[in-house]
């Protein structure tokens, strides 16, 4: 009796030494090899009055395909990998417009643009422009993401386009690549903020003067949007009108520092935030100014990119080309344009009060009755959320040398106004003088601000971005301050911006049935030669066999 005991015990230990081999072999059944690691980019996803726009989901877990797929192929469970520069503009717009089933989309961008040819940067430029303007206007039920082309996912692409071309796409049968990016449901963006920074150069008093100097204002918009927030570096809008009005407050605090040469003028300078948003951090900004401080506004000058584009720039005014201060920095404006070699173009557009959009930042200016204008090298008003900083808005596309020049053309303007000197031909930051354009200056700035996205709703109120800008100024002006405000409730925006994507190796489920079976004969091998070790032949075989019925028994 005690032998058997002995035995069973040594059988029973056997078979818990076999548990962790059985889980080790199970976990096998479904055998994928990790392919490679990348970080992706959501398209952003967020409301406007309630009406949903963007990617609503962030979690994704398909097989992946390439654009080269057997037609008819059902891909409500697939993820299409689609490099931009092969990008097919008519099938990406009738599968989100028409609400096409699809498990998500990947989009692959160009890593380097500076080794494309010209007219190939210009080719991937538009169509990134109309990718995004497709992406951000749709409300897109499945996850989007954006990645970079490198070695790694160039490679797994070509094994998927191979395998699409062959008429085996990935699926469950027959295996393939799968992409699983784990992220938590997107919650809304509590209480978004928008920082608005000012500092100013005080002008020189006369001895015994009571009254106010005059302000001139220089102000851009600083803050992005685009259909990656992640990646939304806004070189040109409005990364160019910042490093313009920094360098514009440097040339100036140069001349302000000096008593001899400081002006009757105050200069305020403004960095805003909301620029997309209908400029609502300047509708703020102003409203937080006192009567007498916005009357004292002799007129406010809004920089928006002028970073790149031919020698042409506009200046966008609302109120009527007749009018006396209009003429005035019209005229002020074309005249050192003249000497640099620009042609400057004058628009007028009206606003409407009753309307809520607001198309350029000079109008909230406007509608408190303040002269403005802006000026840029676009001709017509973007529309909302367009032109922004998107995607196609990078360092490639963004020059020095119009920076150089717009940062000339306002600063010499302003400067001529100050000084009485206008219609004279006179060079005040002249080139080779100590106030003279500083490039290495505009050059770091640009480079920090193309590598630092800005979307508003995810800067926090002491984001090193915005302290980096209060410093700057700082270090130029006086009385510089921060003023957080929280943007208008009508735009509603969601967290998960970026994530990590696995493409995984899948094996087919037929290769998962051929290792089931050798592990399952693997096992029942195993099990007998260890009941016959531990216990014998006979109970091997009296497992197998039919056991008495109770009849039997009981005769």
């Amino acid at each position: 009796m005690g032998q058997k005991k002995a035995r069973d015990r040594e059988f029973i230990e056997s078979m818990y030494s076999m548990i962790p081999l059985v889980f080790i072999l199970v976990a096998c059944v479904e055998l994928c090899d990790a392919a490679t690691v990348v970080d992706v980019y959501r398209l952003i996803q967020y409301d406007i009055s309630g009406a949903q726009f963007g990617s609503r989901l962030a979690t994704l877990n398909h097989h992946a395909a390439s654009l080269h797929f057997p037609p008819g192929s059902d891909l409500s469970r697939t993820v299409l990998i689609i490099p931009v520069r092969e990008f097919n503009f008519t099938f990406i717009k009738e599968y989100i417009e028409r609400k096409q089933p699809l498990g998500g989309l990947l989009f692959l961008l160009p890593q380097m643009l500076s080794s494309y040819a010209k007219h190939q940067k210009e080719r991937i430029n538009t169509v990134l422009v109309e990718l995004e303007r497709l992406l951000i206007h749709a409300n897109i039920p499945y996850p989007v993401y954006f990645a970079f082309e490198d070695d790694d996912i160039d490679a797994v692409l070509a094994d998927i386009k191979r395998s699409d071309a062959s008429g085996q796409p990935a699926t469950a049968t027959t295996g393939g690549f799968k992409l699983v990016v784990s992220a938590p449901e997107p919650k809304k963006v509590a209480s978004p903020t928008v920082s608005n920074i000012q500092g100013w150069l005080p002008g020189q008093k006369a001895d015994g003067e009571a009254n106010q100097l005059p302000t001139i204002a220089i102000v851009a918009s600083y803050d992005t949007f685009g259909a990656a927030p992640a990646l939304s570096v806004g070189s040109d809008s409005n990364g160019s009108g910042v490093v313009a009005l920094l360098e514009i407050a440097r040339l100036f605090s140069i001349l302000y520092s000096n008593t001899k040469t400081r002006g009757r003028y105050n200069l305020l300078f403004g960095l805003t935030s909301g620029g997309p948003y209908n400029y609502n951090g300047t509708h703020k900004w102003l409203r937080s100014f006192d009567q007498r401080l916005r009357e004292s506004i002799d007129y406010a000058i809004c920089l928006n990119s002028i970073g790149s584009g031919d020698n042409k720039l506009y200046i966008h005014v609302s109120k009527p080309p007749e009018n006396a201060y209009i003429r005035q920095i019209f005229d002020g404006l074309s005249n050192v344009a003249e000497v640099l070699g620009l042609e400057v173009g004058l628009k007028h557009k009206k606003i409407n009060i009753s309307n809520p959009r607001v198309a350029w930042e000079h109008e909230q200016f406007s509608r408190l009755r303040v002269t403005a204008a802006t000026l840029s090298k676009l001709s017509v008003a973007p529309e909302l959320l367009d032109s922004a900083g998107g995607l196609y808005d990078n360092r490639h596309f963004v020059h020095e040398t119009a920076i150089i020049r717009g940062v000339k053309l306002v600063a010499e303007s302003i400067a001529r106004h100050i000084y009485g000197q206008q219609g004279k031909n006179i060079e005040i930051f002249a080139d080779d003088s100590s106030l003279a354009v500083n490039p290495s200056y505009i050059r770091s700035w640009l480079d920090l601000l193309s590598r630092t996205p800005r979307v508003a709703p995810f800067l926090s109120k002491n984001d090193p971005f915005i302290m980096a800008l209060k410093k700057e100024l700082a270090d130029l002006t006086d009385e510089v301050n921060v003023q957080h405000e929280v943007l208008d409730g009508i735009f509603t925006f969601y967290e998960s911006t970026k994530a990590r994507l696995n493409i995984y190796q899948v094996a087919s489920v037929t290769f998962d049935l051929l290792l089931l079976l050798v592990l399952g004969s693997y096992l029942i091998v195993l099990f007998s030669f260890l009941v016959i070790t531990t216990r014998g032949l006979d109970d091997l075989i009296s497992l197998f066999r039919r056991p008495p019925s109770r009849k039997v028994k009981t005769a």
